[in-house]
């Protein structure tokens, strides 16, 4: 699949200029014209990378960074202050370049800042079936339904799926997952892995956590 793309650029010569560019480059494009559209559309369209302008009706860029998480984020700018543009890394941002731009350089940074961003998600997700779980965002997910998890509920998984042919004791659990969770205790253990299965049953009917009478509790 395309790596998507969306441009956040109130500019419309600028936007149709790197749509246009984009596209060339075989990306799939969205656009947002506002910083406030673009809250709205990020949770929608969920690009792999966006480049931000920071002069933006409604929000301004500044103000929509901190909401895009786990993306990255290349500033687009005629801001060219060094503190500004020191803060906004610091701030979350993957990459500053300053309009005018040359689009070739813009391309090459965009490509950097998949490859390390594919290379992350690739190293960080667990994969059992068609369930996935992400231990970089600890996110969980069951084809295209995402599975909302307590952050207990994130450690069981991740152990079960980290040894997914073994049979995890529930001492063994609570002694494994103390440092990702250290308020679950033995009584509360089975009513997590109940709440845990549950959610996942939900998704497509299967059932992905097997209980296995009188020992634990391992991957179906």
């Amino acid at each position: 699949m395309n790596e998507h793309i969306m441009i956040i650029d109130d500019d419309i010569h600028i936007g149709n200029m790197l749509e246009e560019a984009l596209s060339r480059e075989n990306y799939n494009v969205s656009r947002a014209y506002s910083g406030t559209e673009a809250l709205m559309l990020l949770p929608i369209k969920k690009p792999d990378l966006v480049l931000l302008d920071l002069m933006l009706p409604g929000l301004s860029g500044e103000e929509l960074l901190p909401y895009i998480e786990g993306i990255p984020v290349i500033i687009v700018s005629a801001k060219i202050d060094i503190d500004n543009k020191v803060e906004l890394l610091l701030g979350g941002a993957a990459d500053y370049i300053t309009k005018p731009f040359n689009i070739k350089e813009l391309l090459a940074r965009i490509k950097v800042q998949l490859r390390t961003r594919n290379t992350t998600l690739s190293s960080s997700e667990l994969v059992y079936s068609d369930l996935k779980l992400n231990t970089h965002t600890h996110a969980a997910s069951i084809g295209d339904r995402q599975i909302k998890l307590t952050r207990t509920e994130y450690a069981i998984l991740k152990l079960l799926m980290l040894n997914p042919v073994q049979v995890i004791t529930k001492s063994q659990m609570l002694e494994r997952i103390s440092e990702d969770t250290p308020d679950c205790t033995e009584t509360s253990l089975k009513q997590h892995i109940s709440n845990l299965r549950r959610k996942l049953r939900s998704a497509d009917g299967k059932d992905y956590i097997e209980a296995v009478w009188g020992i634990g509790f391992k991957m179906a």
